[in-house]
């Protein structure tokens, strides 16, 4: 059982997304609260941007990520942390029918790929993610992360991207 726990912080204003630690003695955090504080870090943690992808600012060069990415496998037999949805930050959302699939099939890309350590290390055993445009300039991201048996563990992101311009 985890004895550490993201939980959003609900005393900032609503445009404003604040995550802190909750801290407790052992066991006495709910367990799914583990998982899903791990699904936070994976989603909300800005992953190293592959050569091919866009950077969002003009003159910008930042690839951002964690430098412990850059040999996690080979030191630690991990994997790289965070997801590639911190590129959607100024994009348009754009059509399924753009040339890159469109902005809301790239957020749902982002976070599969952010969750796919979740089953090559058996964490889970399935994760759907499903991304819909729920408004004009809005984008929210629903995550179920199964275990087994266990009922689904389901997170909805959703008003990350304020900064994100309609097409």
């Amino acid at each position: 059982m985890p004895d550490i726990a993201y939980v959003q912080r609900i005393d900032f204003p609503r445009e404003v997304v604040e995550m802190d630690w909750l801290m407790s003695p052992a066991n006495l955090i709910e367990e799914d609260a583990g998982l899903a504080s791990a699904a936070i870090v994976a989603l909300a943690s800005d992953r190293l941007a592959n050569k091919s992808d866009v950077l969002p600012g003009l003159d910008d060069d930042d690839r951002r990520g964690w430098w412990g990415d850059l040999d996690a496998a080979e030191i630690w037999g991990g994997w790289p942390v965070g997801s590639r949805l911190w590129l959607l930050r100024r994009a348009k959302i754009t059509s399924s029918l753009a040339a890159d699939g469109g902005t809301v099939a790239r957020a749902e890309a982002y976070a599969r790929e952010a969750m796919r350590p979740f089953i090559d290390n058996k964490i889970a055993s399935q994760v759907t993610v499903i991304a819909e445009r729920t408004a004009m300039n809005r984008i929210d991201v629903l995550i179920r992360l199964y275990r087994g048996p266990e009922p689904a563990i389901e997170l909805r992101y959703a008003e990350l991207w304020d900064d994100i311009k309609v097409a």
